[in-house]
């Protein structure tokens, strides 16, 4: 299938097989100290409850899978030291900028797009209670937030939803949703790019938002990965309810200018309520710095490192 350059530019992180093997983590690079001074900036506004999160802090998280050393840094290295870098990171966006508190987080992705079909023919692999309880004691005991995080291959992506509903009851559990993989039928994930409506990531909205009222607990944060317009449509239809805070957390890898495009194409261009930027350890070559990061409008709240 021939792809733009754009889209050409851009990492599937479909985990098949969970076993595969990368090197091992990159050099670190320095960054530059900015204090911007500068309030925290949302594309529209719903009324942000007091006990929500965002915009009054900034989420840095590592992404990925345990089992698996090629979807992220999350499962690359040895968790005491993937969870002692991720300390070193937030604490380097704390010195950059003095604003906003930082929040640490770990974003597990629990259900994992598959290019086979499955016994259901939904090709997608859903991880249970065990590796959801392993990643999670891992943040209670620092006081983490958790982030599960969906591919739902041919699966409807609110019927992926119900079974994450005893974790999301959780006060610092939220969840991620990743239109790449979310696939019409007759694709397959890894050869195309999936797409959301506005009205799947209501649905999964309207799911929160009733579990926030029933257990009575602050506004669940929903991050939607995006790094193409097709990926997320009709964009400005997306509810926006004070009880869930929507991120659009720009994805793909590239050099710093490409990285900037896509975030002015599904970010500033086509906002929706919190700006979230994910950055690539391997890919992004030189990956941002945290200058350039800070100077993006608007500002993104939510930083996701693979």
């Amino acid at each position: 299938m021939m792809r733009p350059p754009l889209i050409a530019a851009v990492l599937f992180a479909v985990a098949l097989p969970l076993t595969a093997q990368l090197p091992g983590p990159p050099t670190r690079r320095p960054e530059v100290a900015v204090d911007t001074g500068r309030p925290p900036v949302a594309s529209r506004q719903s009324g942000a409850r007091r006990d929500a999160l965002l915009p009054k802090h900034r989420i840095i998280a590592y992404y990925g899978n345990p089992l698996s050393t090629r979807m992220g840094i999350l499962g690359e290295i040895p968790p005491e030291q993937m969870m002692a870098r991720l300390e070193e990171t937030a604490k380097r966006w704390e010195a950059a900028d003095t604003s906003r508190p930082v929040l640490r987080a770990l974003h597990l992705i629990v259900t994992v797009a598959q290019a086979h079909p499955g016994e259901r023919g939904l090709y997608r692999l859903q991880h249970g209670d065990a590796l959801i309880g392993k990643v999670a004691a891992w943040a209670d005991s620092r006081g983490w937030l958790l982030f599960l995080d969906v591919q739902a291959g041919r699966s409807p992506i609110a019927a992926e939803i119900p079974r994450l509903l005893p974790w999301l009851r959780r006060p610092n559990v939220h969840l991620g949703i990743d239109p790449e993989f979310a696939m019409p039928p007759g694709k397959v994930p890894g050869k195309r790019i999936g797409t959301l409506d506005a009205s799947d990531v209501n649905q999964v909205q309207a799911l929160l938002a009733k579990l926030v009222d029933e257990a009575g607990i602050p506004p669940k944060i929903l991050v939607v990965h995006r790094f193409t317009e097709g990926m997320l449509t009709r964009e400005r239809d997306v509810t926006l309810d004070p009880r869930v805070q929507v991120v659009i957390d720009a994805d793909g890898f590239g050099a710093p200018a490409l990285k900037q495009n896509i975030f002015g194409l599904v970010v500033t261009r086509r906002p929706v309520q919190f700006a979230g930027l994910k950055l690539f350890y391997k890919n992004d070559k030189p990956m941002l710095t945290l200058a350039q990061v800070l100077a993006m409008q608007p500002i993104p709240l939510y930083i996701q490192y693979q």
